[in-house]
């Protein structure tokens, strides 16, 4: 061990960071390969930290061992020297997994011993100045000069991309002299980077004009081919892997096939959202199928009505899925498989218990290398139900991407499986752990991090903010009714009132609302004593009431015995020939009785669940207010046969869509997100 912690130091690595490489087995292993093969060529002392650099990232990265020699003699020949070309070189070996590797064509495809002068560096920056000199005199320093470095990479491939950068920002400078007070000013943000992610069926814009349909058409995320899935990071090819792509690519004759492959034990939320956009939005654009795969092998947390709820989200979200399948089908083959992989000598049934598993420094089983016969035995005992639970699992032998030694592939389980009862396994159920490999399309390759994420809900609720705006028609509610009759009209008075669906743009269609003597306003829209900044109705201030073409001043405040306001008697007069007042409020006048929920935040904090802020746990954090129900609110009568679902801005409120719990007798509308805050209005 002290040996091997040397020999990493040697090639520069720090040594805390070589006593993380000694931890993990497997990339120790290839490491230590790696520096020996160079030493081979330079000697013991002859790998400095840039080649010692190179092949620690080529160790780290490299997945086919194969062509770990191959590798590190072309580092160690100082045919690879830039991370850059080793990327190339590693995309090289993952694309062409067959021996022999042809020497040319490694060479040129990794730039080797192409050398660029700082003449052609300094020849290209020129060019691509030039050809953006206009543009750039115009918006100086908030110009994207990230454009201008493309431009120049791409022009000179194997260039460094530093000196690259650097001669960008001396052209740059030269062209337009120091930056001025006016080039340090932030240029405003006009588009919304989540409006991929909200509008699940394509229609929304980005940052470059282009739908999400047109993103996910074409080369635009860089996908592998159909039938090319050996080139994607971290695939093992197996002496058969291209006979069975090539099988693959003769039944779907090249289609483009995804899945999307929840498990079935709860109901799906904004992650899984982007999911199935994502999987099935890249079939859908690229004339593809998707499939929606049940990952139903837990037994325990599995019901039939997450099962329903997640083919409805699917479906809500505006897509079909081509099939819908489930791992539980293949219980059969996954069992047979395992089987095979016990008699090629690949697993074995192990009895350490679960909490001797648990951790990546876990001591490595004492039936690792029990008799064949004797696995495959306690394999079919396990079946057949004579251990406990806990007892035995069937464990792989192999080393993960994270270094965990032997994942578990079967564990014993007495709970009878939803779809297969114990059909296949008596009297208990031996559910498979290990997932198959298929083609997901994640995150990552549409610039999102498939690491830990936290989205902001402002920023979350500003994008759905952006998108309502343009989708939900309007309409008028008052939550908290304060009554109001108007005195000078008469008493059978009733008028339709023509309301647009979207005022920024009446061209798109309006509906009508009557307007009586007696109509109704929010509560918080009357004080009965002025304060300072107040805009809306009181004793001495008369307000307008929006779309009516009135304003109304108040006559007379009616008060029930314990001294609240019940009644407001009022006047108007049309607001042509009237003063016009500081604010127009919103009303209803023969409405619709209809449930109304208010949503806040879930926790009371912003991360509930770092102990340095709830101490308690997450639990502890819940905001007992977070729901608030309005039963007996009032809505304007063109609400009247909205369907479930149904999106509507509630003028002055909010945006609200209707409840699946709505009745032909009373609809129910919970509320998506508030209107935008105008912290200048009281």
């Amino acid at each position: 061990m002290a040996d091997t912690l040397t020999l990493f130091t040697s090639i520069g690595l720090s040594e805390q960071k070589a006593k993380e490489t000694l931890k993990n087995e497997s990339l120790s292993s290839s490491l230590k390969e790696a520096i020996t093969q160079a030493q081979r060529v330079h000697g013991a002392s002859g790998v400095d930290k840039a080649m010692g650099t190179l092949l620690y990232s080529m160790a780290s990265r490299l997945k086919d061992t194969k062509r770990l020699a191959f590798l590190s003699e072309s580092i160690a020949q100082r045919k690879i020297c830039t991370e850059l070309q080793l990327a190339a070189a590693l995309d090289f070996v993952k694309g062409h997994p067959q021996d022999p590797i042809n020497q040319k064509e490694f060479d040129e495809a990794c730039g080797v011993g192409v050398v660029i002068t700082p003449e052609q560096i300094e020849e290209a920056v020129e060019a691509v100045i030039k050809k953006h000199k206009d543009q750039l005199l115009k918006e100086r320093y908030h110009f994207n000069m990230g454009l201008l470095m493309g431009e120049a990479r791409s022009a000179l491939k194997w260039a460094d991309g530093k000196v690259i950068k650097n001669e960008v920002d001396m052209q740059v400078l030269h062209l337009l002299g120091p930056k001025t007070e006016a080039d340090l000013e932030k240029k405003p943000k006009v588009k919304c980077f989540l409006k991929l992610f909200i509008d699940c069926l394509g229609d929304a814009v980005s940052g470059e004009g282009k739908s999400l349909m047109e993103q996910l058409r074409g080369e635009a995320l860089k996908f592998h081919k159909p039938g090319e899935n050996y080139t994607t990071e971290g695939y093992v090819v197996t002496p058969n892997t291209m006979n069975l792509l090539k099988k693959h690519l003769e039944f779907t004759g090249g289609q483009i096939r995804t899945r999307f492959p929840p498990e079935p034990n709860g109901i799906l939320h904004i992650g899984h959202a982007k999911a199935i956009n994502f999987n099935f939005g890249y079939a859908k654009a690229n004339n593809g199928i998707c499939f929606l795969r049940y990952d139903d092998t837990n037994p325990e947390k599995e019901e039939e009505k997450y099962f329903t709820a997640i083919k409805d989200m699917v479906e809500w979200l505006g897509y079909k899925p081509y099939a819908i399948t489930h791992a539980s089908d293949n219980f059969h083959q996954l069992y047979d498989l395992a089987v095979d992989l016990i008699r090629r000598g690949h697993a074995y049934v192990c009895h350490q218990k679960g909490e001797e598993l648990k951790g990546h420094n876990v001591p490595q089983s004492p039936w690792r290398d029990r008799p064949i016969e004797e696995s495959l035995v306690l394999f079919e005992r396990m079946k057949k139900g004579l251990f406990a639970e806990g007892e035995a699992t069937l464990r792989m032998k192999m080393v993960m991407e994270d270094g965990k030694m032997d994942p578990v592939a079967y564990r014993i389980k007495y709970t009878p499986h939803h779809r297969t009862g114990d059909e296949c396994f008596k009297p208990g159920v031996v559910s498979p752990i290990h997932k198959c490999r298929a083609y997901t399309v994640h995150m990552s390759q549409v610039g999102v991090t498939v690491s830990q994420t936290t989205t902001e809900p402002h920023l979350l609720e500003a994008c759905v903010r952006d998108v309502l705006n343009e989708t939900a028609p309007r309409a008028m509610a008052v939550l908290e009714p304060l009554k109001v009759t108007i005195t000078n009209l008469p008493e059978n008075f009733k008028t339709d009132v023509r309301v647009p669906d979207f005022p920024a743009d009446e061209a798109k269609g309006s509906h009508t609302v009557p307007f009586m003597r007696t109509v109704f306003i929010e509560q918080s829209d009357f004080r009965e004593v002025m304060e300072k900044g107040y805009k809306r109705l009181t004793p001495e201030q008369p307000v307008g009431l929006r779309h009516a073409g009135y304003v109304i001043s108040v006559q007379k405040v009616i008060k029930d015995t314990q001294g609240k306001v019940v009644e407001l008697e009022v006047t108007c007069c049309s607001s042509e020939t009237a003063e016009k007042p500081k604010a127009f409020i919103h009303w209803v006048s023969e409405p619709l009785v209809c449930e109304v929920r208010l949503y806040e935040r879930l926790f009371l904090h912003k991360h509930p669940e770092d102990p340095s802020e709830v101490p308690n746990g997450f639990l502890s954090d819940i905001n007992s207010n977070s729901l608030q129900v309005i039963s007996s609110a009032l809505v304007d009568t063109s609400v009247k046969g909205a369907k479930v679902f149904d999106k509507f801005q509630f003028e002055r409120v909010g945006y609200f869509s209707v409840d699946p719990d709505s009745t032909a007798d009373k609809l129910i509308f919970n509320r998506t997100v508030t209107l935008k805050e105008d912290p200048g209005k009281i």
